[in-house]
């Protein structure tokens, strides 16, 4: 009877340096990515990445000759964010930094793009945007390993600059663990969060799902402000009457003007006249609940107060507290 064999495991390490050595180096490659809005070159080596991505598998089929084939344009994913997928796949491990930094493979590191080409280095980007780029990369290459370990990076750095962007990753892809910390971050720090840029980036639906929640801690007045700022950025992108019509009426439905005092709703309707975001009807369902000095008056009005709300007069007949 055959006696088994014994499986011995030399050290990780110099395996790992050893592949690594290997990200985009032009030596030994057979295919040629350009990537980003740069068009930079980045090269692999097919054999590996099939067996490692059922993507790349997909992507790049049968060699088809000796010669190495024509370059994958790849424009949508950020160069250094695809270099952060191809050292995980060669090495199964990724760096992920507080401040975006350069991942340029050992070929490219001091020498250009490659084959003697110089070429001037990347803009830096803003602090951790570079995880959430490899984070999307990771998602859209069915790479579920990677995710996680970006989603506990995400997770673990998560400030007031990175929570919006987080959010919009969060709710475009569907990871709803993700929208929810960061959602209730918000709800934390909401002030703080409303001032920045990704802000006012936020999409319909992350915006709703912020403005949906009682636990902001941030009064109903700097909400109007914020969502009207929010408006004026996207209508840059969507035109102005996609901003102030069709594609912001969701989130200015979540809106609860009821919670204004009647003095601040007249202001409100006098600069609703020079810049229209506010339907009419919803202003008069404020009007009603002061009016009838009922909360419940208008059938739909939101009422409930949050918990940045500042307290006014008018608010002890408000009989919907935040939850």
């Amino acid at each position: 009877m055959e006696t088994p064999g014994l499986v011995v495991h030399g050290e990780a390490a110099p395996f790992s340096t050893a592949l690594r050595s290997l990200l985009n180096n032009p030596q030994y490659s057979d295919v040629c990515f350009v990537v980003g809005q740069e068009r930079q070159e980045v090269f692999a080596h097919r054999c590996l990445l099939a067996c490692r991505c059922n993507f790349f598998q997909r992507l790049l089929g049968p060699k088809l000759g000796p010669e190495m084939p024509s370059p994958v344009v790849l424009s949508t994913v950020p160069a250094e964010a695809f270099l952060a997928v191809l050292e995980f796949l060669y090495t199964n491990s990724v760096r992920l930094h507080r401040h975006s930094v350069s991942l340029l493979g050992k070929g490219m590191d001091e020498r250009g793009r490659g084959r003697g080409r110089r070429h001037s280095p990347p803009h830096p980007q803003p602090p951790t945007l570079q995880v959430l780029e490899v984070l999307t990369a990771a998602v859209e290459y069915g790479l579920e390993e990677l995710r996680e370990l970006c989603l506990q990076f995400v997770v673990k750095v998560l400030d007031v600059e990175l929570v919006c962007e987080a959010l919009q990753v969060a709710v475009t892809f569907g990871l709803g663990p993700l929208q929810e910390r960061c959602i209730a971050f918000v709800e934390a720090h909401s002030q703080e969060a409303l001032r920045t840029r990704g802000f006012l980036e936020l999409s319909a639906p992350a915006l709703l799902s912020l403005l949906r929640s009682d636990k902001l801690r941030v009064d109903e007045a700097e909400l109007v402000l914020a969502a009207r700022s929010w408006a004026r950025v996207g209508a840059v992108s969507w035109g102005a009457k996609g901003a102030l019509g069709g594609r912001a009426a969701p989130v200015v439905r979540e809106l609860r003007l009821a919670l204004l005092a009647p003095a601040e709703l007249s202001a409100l309707e006098e600069q609703n006249q020079r810049e229209p975001l506010i339907p009419v009807e919803q202003i008069v369902e404020a009007w009603k609940c002061h009016a009838l000095q009922r909360g419940d008056a208008a059938r739909g009005a939101l009422c409930r107060r949050r918990r940045g709300t500042l307290p006014r007069e008018h608010h002890c007949f408000l009989d919907l507290p935040f939850k």
